[in-house]
């Protein structure tokens, strides 16, 4: 059956119109018809089983059958915050990967060692929504605005933090310091990691540093490691 996210949907409301973009999609790409059956998502955690009443290319009305909330609704919250990398598709897969198997938050960060500074947030999340509906998730990860590490460090975050890192120094795994169904925030650096400096300053921030193996992995793969191990952890 065919998906549509619409982040605009009102729970209570019996219709909707699809925008002109995804009307268009619906009636002249996919060629559904009045009466075809689709499904909707919010990315509120909204599920919704819909019909087509109107099939009009530009404003296709679709009447809603049955609604379900919280939709397969995560048992922990997980935010990484993760370097851009200098070849932005590799951050485009993460942000990909990341999606289907389950995140809740993502943070760009800016760091000393940092490659790439600038990234087009609107296209990184086109390729969440796109995850999303690939992978059937009524919630939209939030990604947000590139930010510098020391503003981040300052920023409140009621639950466990993390920094994966590469310097010499007693750090434990990962998934020997999660707490079922908690919150998580990790931290992960650029492709020449963070340096000495920004550890120590997130060490006195309350995070505790941890390794994700004993392979020298590429920011995007220990992102995404980060993201399984905290899923696994995380699936009963």
């Amino acid at each position: 059956m065919h998906l549509f996210y619409t982040p605009d949907i009102a729970p209570t409301h019996p219709q909707y119109f699809l925008s002109e973009e995804e009307s268009k999609h619906a009636i002249r790409v996919l060629r559904l018809e009045a009466g075809d059956k689709v499904e909707l998502i919010d990315g509120r955690g909204g599920f919704y089983n819909a019909e087509i009443k109107d099939a009009h290319p530009k404003r296709t009305i679709l009447d809603i059958t049955s609604v379900t909330t919280e939709f397969n609704k995560r048992n922990h919250y997980l935010h990484i915050a993760v370097a851009p990398t200098k070849n932005i598709e590799r951050t485009e897969w993460f942000l990909e990967k990341a999606t289907e198997i389950g995140i809740d938050e993502i943070s760009l960060i800016i760091t000393q060692r940092s490659e790439r500074k600038e990234v087009k947030v609107d296209r990184l999340n086109k390729i969440i929504t796109a995850a999303i509906k690939q992978s059937l998730k009524a919630y939209h990860p939030l990604l947000n605005e590139p930010i510098k590490l020391n503003q981040l460090l300052t920023q409140p975050f009621d639950g466990q933090k993390f920094i994966a890192h590469c310097e010499p120094g007693e750090k434990l795994s990962l998934s020997g310091q999660l707490q079922p169904h908690g919150k998580y925030l990790i931290l992960i650096g650029p492709e020449g990691d963070f340096t000495p400096a920004e550890i120590e300053l997130a060490l006195e921030s309350g995070f505790k540093p941890i390794t994700l193996g004993e392979s020298r992995l590429r920011t995007e793969t220990a992102a995404l490691e980060a993201c399984f191990e905290a899923n696994f952890l995380n699936r009963i």
